[in-house]
Formats: C-alpha cells, sequence, structure tokens
C-alpha cells in the first residue's frame, strides 16, 4: 500500500495512513508503526531508543511543542497540526497529531496518533506557524 505521493519536496498523506508512536516521559521513542516509519524514512530499530524530536522540522516555533509538553504533563490530550521532516531533511510531511498521556507500568508515556492534514489545514498553520517564528527572532 502506497501511505504518500510525492509533490516537490512535500510528502502528501494517503487518507488512510495512520502514523503512531509511543515515548517515555523524556520523549524517547518505544514504539512507532509501520506507516510512521515509512512516512519518516526510517526503520524501526532507527527510532527506537532516539528522541522524538528527530523528525521535528525546523518550521515549527518552539510555542507548539512547549504547549504540546504542558498539556499531555498534566494528563491532558493535546490536539495540533505539526510539520515533520523526513530522514533526508529535504523532504516534510503535515499531519493532525493526538498526544495523550498513558500509564505503562507505573511509568508514564505517551502516544501519537496522527493522520493527513487537509491542504486547507496545511495551509492555515503553515502561515500561523511562520508569524510564531518571526515572534521567536
Amino acid at each position: 500500500m502506497n501511505l504518500y505521493t510525492m509533490n516537490a519536496n512535500e510528502k502528501m498523506l494517503d487518507d488512510n495512513a495512520f502514523l503512531i508512536s509511543e515515548t517515555d516521559a523524556k520523549g524517547i521513542i518505544v514504539f512507532a508503526n509501520e506507516d510512521f516509519c515509512k512516512v519518516a524514512g526510517y526503520s524501526i530499530d532507527e527510532l527506537i531508543g532516539k528522541p522524538h524530536n528527530i523528525i521535528r522540522h525546523a518550521d515549527m516555533p518552539k510555542a507548539a511543542f512547549k504547549d504540546l509538553w504542558e498539556t499531555i504533563k498534566k494528563g491532558e490530550i493535546w490536539t495540533g497540526y505539526v510539520k515533520n521532516c523526513a530522514k533526508d531533511k529535504s523532504q516534510f510531511y503535515w499531519v493532525y497529531a493526538t498526544v495523550f498521556p498513558i500509564d505503562r507500568d507505573g511509568k508514564k508515556h505517551y502516544i501519537s496518533c496522527r493522520r493527513k492534514a487537509t491542504l486547507d489545514e496545511t495551509q492555515k498553520y503553515g502561515l500561523l506557524y511562520k508569524s510564531m517564528m518571526n515572534k521567536d527572532s
């Protein structure tokens, strides 16, 4: 099954792609499904034990991730749009992410489930994040 198509350097996720990963409390990847690995361009062995921000795109403002971590550390569910980069750093892809905390053997973990973001959503959040990055400078 093809999970995405290419549009210049952007990977456009297929409507059926569903990316899942799990991290420990420090953001270290402990699980990634096949869809996530294929779209990000990493093997499972390359992802396990690495910080989840290995896929963070430089266009993402720090405030977005600050909000994510503050929300999930309070035990709440975070949802939002994220621009990620693939392994080779020349390709990127947008997702709508839902991140929620879980308890695994008495330890805090976080699961992220991601689906395709629409063109309207990526345009809207691309502009918002660009304005936020300008304020960060």
